[in-house]
């Protein structure tokens, strides 16, 4: 399958990220990101309607400022955020024209399938409605971004088997985690013959910054590199992907993706290594033991988000971002509609059940202490 007229680079430009200043963008830093982004030769640019200004700003800093064919724009529709109807949902896509002002969408995404997610993109018909709009010519191509577990990708991609690509999260440090499951969607999406748009390949910045142990482990490889280049050249790396998407808040983050990926012809087998190392480092560092498997939610009688809060303690063990676990903790509890530890009334029925043998109870308690402190 032919996507883009050219073959592109494969660092693509994530846009829900972008620098701040005061209530409002930074756009002048976000022109310059812009243009030092195109003088390097890439040209895929990654936005959503549900990154709130995102899209009013990509068309100040690019679509206002360079000729339309000189670049790939990609957008998503959240059919699953306030709406009722197909109407409510096909609304999404005019508004994101009349933001960026692109006239058409290179990829155009549902957005965050899986899950409770998805059956809205069923229920309002919307892959009909992408391809009347790449009849119409204002998407090239249509796809969709996905955050679950391999099974439901497989049973997505059966049933939907007109999507032209995945927008999937990978990363080396969620490659063989049994929850995110990165390897396995990978592999999925591949089976069924689809290209691959990596999102999250530094987890959310998370692997520009990793524990001691794993920074050791790249530094004495290659000295001269960021710990970031190793989670967007691993990803860059695999078979079958379109681009990788980073979100770059600052020029410096910018330039330093650059350095790496502007001549990026694909890893050595001694940097596969080293990435194999720092994710055995990275397994080392001791963790609460939950595999997600959810016995626990199927009898506990206040329903406590309990895998959901160990994931993101875990998050918080590994990186020491208290912040970031705890928007994990709040997506992966209250997104999904479950109780915060703090509610637990330890009955114990969960520790009956857990095939991990994890004081839950225990682990709740330090996980309600530890997220308050973001409260």
């Amino acid at each position: 399958m032919i996507f883009f007229e050219n073959e592109i680079k494969k660092l693509g430009f994530g846009l829900m990220r972008l620098p701040r200043l005061g209530e409002g963008f930074d756009m002048e830093q976000i022109k310059q990101m812009v243009d030092r982004f195109m003088e390097a030769g890439f040209t895929y640019f990654d936005t959503a309607w549900a990154y709130t200004g995102s899209e009013d700003a990509i068309r100040q800093a690019l679509v206002e400022r360079y000729p339309r064919e000189s670049f790939q724009l990609a957008t998503k529709n959240a059919a699953w955020i306030k709406c009722q109807s197909r109407e409510d949902a096909a609304a999404q896509f005019e508004t994101s024209l009349a933001q960026t002002g692109a006239g058409y969408f290179d990829n155009y995404l549902l957005h965050n399938l899986g899950e409770h997610r998805t059956h809205f993109f069923d229920d309002f018909d919307m892959w009909e409605f992408v391809r009347e709009k790449k009849a119409e010519g204002k998407i090239k191509h249509y796809g969709f971004s996905f955050h679950s577990n391999a099974e439901e990708l497989d049973e997505i991609l059966t049933k939907h088997p007109d999507a032209e690509f995945v927008q999937l999260q990978i990363n080396y440090a969620d490659w063989e985690d049994g929850s995110i499951q990165s390897r396995r969607v990978y592999e999925t999406a591949r089976k069924h013959g689809k290209p691959v748009i990596v999102m999250e390949p530094l987890k959310g910045g998370l692997l520009a910054t990793p524990p001691e142990s794993v920074a050791e482990v790249l530094q004495n490889a290659e000295p001269e590199l960021s710990a970031a280049s190793w989670g967007i050249r691993f990803a860059a790396d695999l078979e079958g992907v379109l681009a990788v998407l980073s979100g770059m808040s600052t020029l410096e983050q910018m330039e330093d993706n650059i350095s790496y990926m502007k001549d990026f012809a694909g890893m050595t087998e001694g940097e596969r290594a080293t990435v194999e190392k720092a994710r055995e480092a990275l397994a080392a560092i001791p963790l609460i033991p939950c595999t997600a498997c959810n016995y626990c939610a199927k009898v506990c009688p206040m329903e406590i988000g309990v895998s959901g809060t160990f994931t993101a303690k875990n998050v918080y063990t590994l990186y020491g971002n208290l912040k970031v676990a705890a928007g994990r903790e709040r997506w992966l509890v209250e997104g999904h509609g479950r109780k915060h530890a703090s509610e637990c009334i330890k009955c114990g029925a969960c520790e009956e059940v857990c095939p991990q043998h994890i004081n839950i109870r225990d682990e709740l308690e330090k996980a309600a202490e530890l997220f308050k402190k973001e409260d």
